[in-house]
């Protein structure tokens, strides 16, 4: 039986919750079974919460403080522990950042930018500064370390997502840092595909109509132990949908997008030019 992983409360606000929910447990002598017993949640969702990779919701916090006899301290602060979860991130982008750590797929859509999940540091920090050119840099790179953050759930060996994404030709022609900044983006990408850490499909330029021509940022998930879930994303809001024929739309059309995209080798071969070009000084203006 493989040994259980130490929690470092010191990492995070969600880590020291996590740890302490543990400890409770395990002193009043109660397996995770016995801890959600009565309550709506499962074995798995618990034991997420005490490794950081969930948040707590406020009715399971309640029952954790009722079966543990911990006078309210996991109510009191579930709150700050979601706050401390998603320091650098947009609000309405929460409901994803928690499913995509525990997603077993994720198929992404990306027409205007490459994926946070992707991307360099220099390159995220030039999307943020665009979007809040006043911006005091700290705050900046706060963003950027939390984006960053997220692409570690590519190193996971036993629990990372199988993750496929397709984008646009054009992101490897759109100069959004300097030309050896933008070789190393696209590098970065290359990389995770040669060691099998996710699957890279180019839509051509010259595809012509195609099912997302209308839809921005949209990513489709999926899950063991939930409903399938789809979130898009625009400039200032994202939106989540979990209705089951919404979601079954979503995955259809992705799959069309999927037969019109180049293969994942021939992909790789054209952001592997790209990336050649831009190393040499010979990108396309």
């Amino acid at each position: 039986m493989a040994a259980r992983k130490d929690i470092d409360g010191s990492a995070s606000v969600p880590a020291f919750y996590g740890k302490e929910l543990r400890w409770q447990r395990e002193r009043a002598g109660l397996t995770l079974q016995e801890t959600v017993e009565g309550s709506f949640y499962g074995v798995s969702y618990l034991s997420e919460i005490e490794r950081a990779q969930r948040r707590m919701p406020l009715d399971l916090a309640r029952h954790v403080d009722r079966v543990l006899r911990t006078d309210g301290f996991f109510e009191r602060c579930c709150e700050d522990a979601r706050k401390a979860r998603h320091v650098g991130h947009a609000k309405y982008a929460e409901k994803v950042l928690e499913a995509e750590k525990v997603a077993e797929t994720i198929e992404e859509w990306c027409p205007t930018a490459f994926p946070g999940l992707l991307q360099t540091a220099e390159y995220a920090r030039a999307l943020a500064r665009a979007e809040r050119p006043l911006e005091l840099p700290e705050e900046t790179s706060v963003k950027v370390q939390a984006r960053l953050a997220r692409a570690d759930l590519f190193e996971d060996d036993h629990a990372r997502p199988e993750y496929w994404v397709i984008m646009h030709e054009s992101l490897l022609r759109l100069p959004v840092v300097a030309p050896g900044l933008m070789a190393e983006q696209l590098g970065h990408i290359v990389s995770l595909a040669r060691r099998n850490r996710i699957v890279p499909q180019i839509v051509p330029w010259n595809t012509g109509a195609h099912p997302f021509m209308s839809a921005g940022t949209s990513l489709i998930m999926s899950f063991a132990d939930a409903p399938p879930l789809v979130y898009t994303e625009s400039l200032h809001s994202g939106l989540t949908v979990d209705d089951p024929a919404i979601v079954k739309k979503y995955r259809r059309s992705y799959d069309l997008l999927r037969a019109v995209a180049l293969p994942p080798e021939a992909s790789l071969a054209m952001m592997e030019a790209a990336a050649e070009d831009y190393r040499n000084g010979k990108q396309e203006n």
